[in-house]
């Protein structure tokens, strides 16, 4: 059975004293969690800070995006020896906002994967359709060309450590969550692109998260769909109390 992965992404959210804080709670609130892997995503700047705060706990820490090469002229990026470093585990790659707002690319993603994977730190790679896409009928074009792109020259091996989060890019910060049905259809569809690509086994093992709108009253629904393995939290993510509430929806299955 693939292990439940909750995930918050605080975007850019908290200063660093606040995400500190933010961090102790959490770190306080999931002590007892047993079944569920629980990650957070702080701001660059917080992330040693936050580091140092969930090292030796079972919170793991996650950095919200890097660039692809070891180091340069690159103002504003971070490369993946300095993630490493300071004992980040995850690594969010290819989210909707970085393809919407600073120009994301199938080739840019595909770069970024390889490089957290040769770093041995573990890619959480977002896919996801507009609104108009999915009206458009080209939801699972749209979807295959993401994970067929990221995955491009990446082995089986190397994928199965990987982490899918589908994030139906309308849900996000907006209110509207898909439907369990909507959300579940999806996330099988998706693995079966996995299945295409590396087989049964890869597939069937990859977990997929689930990304927009949830929290605690709709997380049961959700993660007892068969292909939702997880969530990658956004505002629900920012108070220990509500994302508590959904890990507890996950520790529950």
């Amino acid at each position: 059975m693939r292990q439940y992965i909750i995930a918050g992404n605080w975007k850019m959210n908290k200063t660093v004293s606040e995400s500190v804080q933010l961090a102790k709670d959490i770190v306080e609130a999931v002590k007892d969690v047993k079944k569920t892997e629980v990650v957070i995503a702080p701001t660059y700047l917080a992330a040693a800070k936050v580091a140092d705060v969930v090292k030796g706990t079972n919170v793991k820490l996650a950095i919200q995006d890097i660039h692809w090469k070891d180091q340069g002229a690159y103002t504003g990026k971070v490369s993946i020896d300095m993630v490493k470093e300071i004992g980040a585990e995850y690594v969010i790659i290819g989210h909707s906002e970085q393809r919407q707002y600073f120009h994301e690319t199938e080739e840019t993603v595909n770069l970024k994967v390889k490089k957290t994977l040769e770093a041995g730190l573990k890619p959480i790679i977002c896919i996801g359709e507009t609104l108009e896409q999915r009206n458009g009928g080209i939801l699972k074009e749209i979807l295959g060309l993401q994970i067929k792109g990221a995955f491009k020259d990446v082995s089986a091996e190397d994928a199965a450590k990987c982490v899918l989060a589908y994030e139906p890019v309308w849900a996000i910060g907006t209110g509207v969550t898909a439907t369990d049905e909507q959300a579940q259809d999806t996330q099988a569809y998706a693995r079966s692109v996995v299945k295409e690509i590396y087989g049964e086994a890869v597939a069937e093992g990859m977990r997929i998260q689930y990304g927009g709108s949830m929290k605690g009253a709709n997380a049961p629904g959700l993660l007892a769909q068969k292909d939702i393995d997880g969530g990658l939290i956004g505002g629900a993510g920012l108070k220990a109390d509500t994302f508590k509430a959904i890990i507890d929806a996950a520790e529950a299955k």
